[in-house]
């Protein structure tokens, strides 16, 4: 994945364009509990994706690429 590339989430049909790629510590509670601990976690990537005229920062894990930027 790269940025410029289009890309869809995996649990919907929203749909976007990579604007930025880079790493985020993400705590997720449904496994992890709610009480947080930074100090657990490593950061993973992610994108920052343009859908809609706002950006929203998405794991890479959570995304799917449609067509590939060139």
């Amino acid at each position: 994945m790269k940025v410029g590339d289009l890309v869809k989430t995996f649990r919907g049909t929203r749909m976007g364009m990579v604007v930025k790629l880079f790493d985020k510590k993400i705590w997720r509670t449904h496994a992890l509990g709610k009480k947080v601990n930074w100090n657990k976690i490593d950061p993973e990537p992610v994108a920052d994706v343009m859908i809609d005229e706002r950006i929203v920062t998405i794991p890479l894990i959570d995304l799917e690429v449609i067509n590939e930027s060139r």
